[in-house]
């Protein structure tokens, strides 16, 4: 089966986030199981192909996948995927709409015939728009079926309704049917309106972005997809994150050798300032700091925790809780570590030394950081929604977490502080270590997932 992979960002070579995990681990995962691939990428800034051709580069990553990277300097040659700290680019659309329509060239140039185009986000939706609208009657194209995965609902590629000619489709595409929201172009809109199928990264997710809560103006057309609408549960690579081979933590350890988990505890605590004690509790987070992450309940609640616990917390976000966190780190000196940053090796040290990760979120499409926990031994303290409702079960129900249902800096403590109580009991806290460890996410179940999701979209009329 041959797979044209459509994303704005893979690891190792560009990332902001899950779907670059995701974007790296999934294809990867595809050709092991025999599938033909290839993943179609902007060229960014620091990125070395193998190869160059006049507008696209190549590198190949194994026999059967290989990455190509859409050409454009003036577009892509900047220190940001989508914007800098001030905001997002103001030409997104334009540097999107580019990447659409020269992934669509360069498949035909080479003569890559896919049997699937797999979009993923807004980013990469107009591929699917261009090959349902402009490229209709292309007998090129003529047995590919597009699947639109969305990793965030809440990221929908929304722009003013006056570049909409700067698409090159027809009037009656902005209409409500298909791109128009609202007054505004939405291309997550237009992608989920043409495609074939669409998933999501996990299959409570799937369900709650169907209603009014969850769906962010779309649930509608959610709705509408009907069967075409279904969710796969992402999955981590165990090559990047396990801490008995993770060459950025401080000594290696598995699930035989949970002792050594401390010597990264102690360690972390001395490197960052923090009291140097096992018997204190160690809180991580590694996350945008959005009100989608649950900081907003989380900040609330600092208080509280800090007096009694130790919370270290990696990320950037919005400024108003860079300011809030700010203050708890000036006020709690020796019991909060706070980098405003994105650190690839920190975040594996804080994923091996903490005792519990806090993932507060308000909604969660699934979440990686949770199965990237239980492997470390790092127990997840999660709200009930998302992907999390189907990783992580409560400890008093035989789980492997603590699980809060109602989105309040009040459940959030008091699931913190039941996990913290089983931490003190070792006869419990242990056999607990030891269960988490052994659970597994790995990309190979998934990605046969999307192979029978591939074969179903294949036979669809």
């Amino acid at each position: 089966m041959k797979i044209a992979f459509c994303s704005s960002e893979v690891f190792p070579f560009a990332k902001t986030g899950g779907l670059a995990d995701v974007s790296g681990a999934l294809p990867l995962a595809l050709a092991e199981e025999g599938c033909d691939v290839k993943i179609f990428m902007p060229l960014y800034k620091n990125i070395t192909p193998q190869r160059m051709e006049e507008d696209f580069g190549v590198s190949k990553i194994k026999k059967n996948l290989e990455v190509i990277f859409i050409k454009n300097d003036s577009y892509f040659m900047r220190d940001g995927l989508y914007g800098v700290s001030g905001g997002d680019y103001p030409d997104n659309l334009e540097r999107f709409s580019f990447y659409a329509a020269k992934t669509i060239d360069i498949i035909k140039r080479i003569g890559f015939s896919p049997d699937i185009i797999h979009c993923n986000d807004w980013q990469a939706s107009l591929i699917i728009i261009y090959l349902k609208t402009k490229l209709g009657n292309e007998p090129f194209f003529a047995r590919a079926k597009s699947i639109l995965t969305i990793h965030n609902l809440a990221y929908q590629g929304i722009f003013d309704s006056s570049k909409f000619p700067l698409l090159g489709l027809a009037d009656e595409y902005f209409s409500m049917r298909y791109l128009e929201f609202y007054g505004k172009i939405n291309l997550l809109k237009g992608g989920i309106v043409f495609s074939d199928m669409v998933n999501t990264v996990s299959p409570t997710y799937a369900e709650q972005i169907k209603t009014k809560e969850y769906g962010c103006g779309l649930e509608g057309v959610l709705k509408e997809k009907g069967e075409r609408l279904t969710g796969i549960l992402n999955a981590i690579d165990y090559k990047v994150w396990n801490p008995s081979s993770d060459k950025f933590i401080y000594k290696k350890y598995s699930r035989n050798t949970l002792e050594d988990k401390y010597i990264n505890k102690s360690r972390f605590q001395k490197e960052f300032g923090l009291k140097v004690k096992k018997s204190d509790f160690l809180l991580g987070m590694v996350s945008r700091l959005a009100e989608q992450k649950g900081i907003d309940i989380l900040s609330k609640s600092l208080n509280h925790i800090l007096k009694r616990y130790q919370v270290v917390i990696l990320g950037t976000g919005d400024v108003k809780y860079h300011k809030i966190l700010g203050a708890k780190k000036s006020r709690y000196k020796d019991r909060f570590s706070l980098h405003l940053k994105f650190d690839e090796a920190l975040a594996h040290k804080i994923y091996a030394s903490c005792d519990a990760f806090l993932m507060p979120s308000r909604f969660e499409p699934c979440g990686l950081s949770q199965m990237i926990s239980y492997k470390y031994g790092t127990v997840p303290i999660v709200h009930h929604t998302g992907g999390l409702v189907d990783t992580v079960t409560d400890y008093i129900h035989k789980g492997g977490g603590f699980v809060f249902t109602e989105y309040s800096s009040k459940a959030l403590v008091e699931a913190v502080d039941r996990a913290y109580d089983i931490f003190c009991d070792k006869k419990k806290w242990l056999p607990l270590l030891k269960k988490i460890t052994s659970y597994t996410f790995s990309w190979k179940k998934t990605a046969q997932n999307y192979i029978h999701m591939y074969k179903k979209c294949q036979s669809l009329p």
